[in-house]
């Protein structure tokens, strides 16, 4: 399965603050590690690597800190469930973290009610993450065509959309639903972005120049 677009552990820790948030960050890993190879019968509601994950920031700086929850989660091998959980009572950062280890983690579709959530939101970092990898291979068309609208709409660089080019090549419905964005655009004197003729460029599909 794809891997999230996270840097190796060697490049994590050499970009972290000093040698206090490196230990910080080896120890960590090994309590999810530990979690993963020898999980308690009867597992605390939340184990040490868990607290870990909501303090990475603290710790390693914000630069950082979605790089590291992600391998935690990873390390960890978290299941849906526990994803669910983290996703749902975390912070915007520990939410981008949970998208961005979904396709090291989940192999099926069950994910996508977290990608779903992210992208009802305003959050531009949020919205980039959730159009990652894992939508690419689970969301369907009709989701992730509105995702693709939803960064043109928030300013979301469709860089950020993993497959873009796969998923939009022959796609009829998306193809006329930028090309009725660009004519609303253009209807009110707006410019139509780079990124938007890009995506109906890579759709294949004639459509009226907006």
């Amino acid at each position: 399965m794809t891997s999230p677009p996270s840097p190796t552990r060697a490049d994590l820790a050499a970009r972290l603050p000093d040698d206090r948030a490196r230990a910080w960050f080896a120890e960590a890993l090994a309590d999810a590690a530990r979690a993963a190879t020898a999980p308690e019968a009867r597992p605390a509601p939340h184990p040490a690597w868990q607290h870990r994950f909501v303090t990475a920031g603290r710790h390693c700086g914000r630069d950082a800190a979605d790089a590291v929850r992600a391998l935690l989660l990873i390390e960890a091998r978290a299941d849906p469930p526990t994803l669910t959980r983290l996703y749902r009572e975390g912070s915007a950062a520990e939410r981008r973290a949970v998208l961005h280890a979904l396709p090291a983690l989940v192999d099926g579709p069950e994910a996508t009610p977290l990608v779903d959530d992210a992208l009802r939101t305003h959050d531009t970092r949020l919205i980039a993450a959730a159009v990652g990898p894992y939508a690419a291979a689970h969301l369907p068309p009709h989701a992730w065509r509105h995702a693709v609208l939803k960064c043109l709409f928030t300013g979301v660089p469709l860089s950020a959309v993993a497959d873009l080019a796969r998923r939009a090549s022959g796609d009829a419905e998306l193809a006329r639903m930028l090309a009725a964005h660009a004519a609303e655009r253009t209807a009110a004197g707006r410019e139509v972005p780079r990124d938007l003729r890009h995506a109906l460029t890579l759709t294949g599909v004639p459509t009226e120049e907006p």
